[in-house]
């Protein structure tokens, strides 16, 4: 296995015409969407290196626009430990909206993270004990290492190697980028999970204030700890989890202010929302056909992402059926059993051009589960969409449409969403506003790297922030020493009034006593 992985080093040794970039991707979603980076960076000469692992479900190890280094261990993201836990995140989402529900879902969702990172460390030790392949990555000179902060190893990596890194981010290992990098003040830039805005009132901060105690307990308990004799080990005792993120040189983040609620930022965060966006192309020929027989009423698609493909079937039968009163037609890309309820105006299919399905005049409506993927490329195209929200951030991302008026959840809203025009006028409105930039998205992605890439690093825009401790970070060392100071100042002004006072006692006593004699 070693022996086959220097050759794959080698190999790039010899043809590097432009800059070496080392990636360590996430499987699934998240490297549909770094695949499309990938992709442009070849075009323009770079040599790419993907690390994956022996159990990647996505990431192909032969490609034309990258070479592969495979690792014989297990990621920890295998597709059937995130099915499994996808299926039994939805089980316990089923049981209806409660304290109990809640707290369930948060305590799966931590243990399954657990058990995750700890397959990462040992992927990760495994990695850096391997001395030939260290060795072989030194050797090749890489300009950067480019990487998803939801898995800590590429960041592990590039601080280990002392290359530029850059992030594909919108997410960490513990929680939304921005909290680690830039001021979030929790009064009004809600915490993922609450399903809240950026207007809250008393008790939604309260709740705000909780969830954000909530994970910060989880990263310092459930996540950190897996990684810290690793960090022990290569990096030493000033070294920390956190820091090892805020360090790196550049946060691509896949959303933009279109559809994120105003916040803080850093110069070293550049936003590159819809960057895998693009016009439609024709449709395949059956599909074109289908779309048509749809006549004035138009057509709705519906895709619940890369991981869920297939639903618990009276779930599912409840969509068909829903699905089977109306007078559009659907496309619905599902591999799941037939639902019993299936309507003759629907077509299930494998797989589906969504992007040219979204950019086609005649869809009216997008269902879907509210991945970022999927809400980006209909904002680009401006098709409201109805949400069917399951795991993760996806609750979030539907409301951050339903507070702009421009989707709604499923079985409350399909009906609303297809009759009440503004929907639709408020969506293209967003989708405007989303394309009237000075540059593409991609190109802002590509111009950034290339920019660590040719002054080796991005530090002048990199805050150092994360290296204060946290009582310098908020001041409450300076706010401490005057109020210590103020506090001096009034003592001392105190004695002298109380001496002042004494003495003119005194005096009067004394004068008083001269008047008796």
């Amino acid at each position: 296995m070693t022996k086959r992985l220097l050759e794959s080093l080698n190999f790039m040794s010899f043809y590097c015409f432009g800059n070496a970039i080392l990636v360590f991707p996430i499987d699934g979603s998240h490297w549909v969407n770094m695949k499309y980076i990938i992709e442009a960076l070849h075009s323009r000469g770079h040599q790419v290196s993907v690390v994956r692992s022996s159990d990647s479900w996505y990431i192909e190890e032969k490609s034309p626009f990258y070479n592969s280094i495979t690792l014989d261990s297990p990621s920890g993201f295998d597709e059937s430990f995130k099915t499994t836990f996808i299926a039994g995140l939805l089980e316990i989402q089923r049981e209806g909206k409660s304290f109990w529900t809640r707290y369930k879902l948060e305590i799966e969702h931590a243990e399954k993270t657990r058990e995750m990172f700890e397959k990462t460390s040992e992927f990760a030790k495994m990695l850096l004990e391997n001395k030939d392949l260290m060795q072989s990555i030194k050797n090749t000179n890489y300009d950067l290492v480019f990487t998803d902060p939801v898995a800590p190893v590429g960041a592990i990596l590039a601080n280990y190697l002392k290359l530029p890194l850059v992030f594909s981010a919108r997410w960490t290992s513990h929680g939304e980028g921005h909290f680690d990098i830039a001021p979030s003040p929790i009064s009004y830039i809600p915490l993922t999970g609450t399903q809240l805005s950026d207007q809250m009132s008393f008790f939604e901060r309260l709740q705000n204030v909780l969830m954000f105690g909530f994970l910060q307990y989880q990263m310092h308990w459930n996540v950190a700890p897996t990684f810290e004799g690793l960090i022990k080990k290569y990096f030493g005792p000033g070294t920390d989890y956190i820091s090892l993120f805020q360090a790196a040189d550049l946060w691509l983040m896949r959303v933009d202010f279109v559809f994120e609620f105003p916040r803080p930022t850093m110069p070293n965060v550049v936003y590159i929302g819809g960057f895998q966006c693009k016009p439609a192309k024709p449709l395949p020929e059956h599909l074109e056909e289908f779309v048509q027989s749809s006549g004035e009423h138009g057509v709705i698609i519906m895709s619940l992402g890369t991981f869920i493909a297939e639903l618990p079937q009276d779930l599912a039968d409840q969509i068909a059926a829903a699905f089977a009163k109306l007078p559009q037609k659907i496309i619905w890309r599902y591999k799941g059993a037939k639902p019993a309820t299936l309507g003759n105006n629907t077509l299930l299919v494998d797989w589906m051009p969504q992007n040219d399905l979204l950019g086609h005049p005649k869809t009216k409506l997008f269902v879907a589960h509210g991945g970022t993927s999927g809400v980006q490329e209909a904002l680009y195209h401006g098709v409201p969409i109805i949400g069917l929200p399951l795991i993760y951030d996806q609750n979030d991302n539907i409301n951050r449409l339903e507070v702009r008026g421009a989707g709604k959840i499923f079985f409350q809203g399909i009906q609303e969403v297809l009759n009440d025009p503004s929907y639709r006028m408020n969506m293209q409105k967003l989708s405007r506003l989303h394309r009237d930039a000075p540059m593409k998205p991609m190109d802002s992605a590509l111009f950034w790297i290339e920019f660590v890439m040719r002054h080796k690093g991005a530090a002048h825009l990199r805050t150092e922030s994360y290296r204060l401790p946290w009582y310098s970070y908020h001041s409450v060392d300076v706010m401490l020493f005057l109020a210590g100071i103020t506090l001096l100042i009034f003592m001392t002004f105190a004695a002298l009034v109380r001496c002042l006072c004494s003495r003119c006692v005194r005096a009067k006593i004394k004068q008083e006593l001269k008047k008796r004699h």
